[in-house]
């Protein structure tokens, strides 16, 4: 059987180079701005910062910020992952935890995809099944795993990106 890891390992950072290099200049009031009403965003509460979250989802979600949507990348999926599959976590943060500004989400993304792309590196068998503690995904394989992780980080790239556009050009500056 060929050895998918190489492969694997380099579309994972190929998609993350990707994202990494849109948020090179991102700034704190771009970070949280909110375009229409009723955004779903990272505040601030009492002991921190949190993102607004309901579980189960609405029906039809509320659009999200770009704060929300490193969140979601960061501490939702990746370190969730990572704590489940390889009982690590690279942001230290939890549920709707997050951090205020631009540059600590940064950080704190570039600190889950290391965490998360070093634990797949470290999976020796690609194609054995998460297991009992995976619930319905139990079944599936950390390919699998891995393959949804990069799937989750393509989608909210790709939504950073054209917020970043949109802010851009709001003001006319194009």
């Amino acid at each position: 059987m060929t050895d998918v890891m190489p492969s694997l390992l380099r579309t994972m950072d190929a998609t993350w180079d990707q994202l990494a290099a849109r948020l090179v200049g991102l700034g704190d009031e771009e970070y949280r701005w909110e375009p229409v009403a009723g955004m779903w965003s990272v505040r601030q509460v009492r002991d921190g910062w949190a993102v607004d979250f309901e579980k189960p989802d609405p029906v039809l979600a509320p659009a999200t910020t770009i704060a929300w949507r490193m969140w979601h990348i960061a501490v939702d999926c990746l370190d969730g992952y990572s704590q489940r599959a390889f009982a690590a976590g690279g942001t230290g943060l939890e549920a709707t935890a997050w951090v205020g500004t631009a540059t600590e989400a940064v950080a704190a993304c570039e600190r889950a995809w290391s965490t998360f792309r070093e634990g797949v590196a470290g999976v020796a068998d690609l194609f054995a099944e998460l297991g009992d503690g995976w619930g319905p995904y139990a079944t599936s394989t950390y390919l699998d795993l891995a393959l949804h992780a990069h799937r989750e980080v393509t989608h909210h790239a790709a939504e950073i990106g054209v917020l970043r556009d949109l802010y851009r050009v709001a003001d006319g500056a194009g």
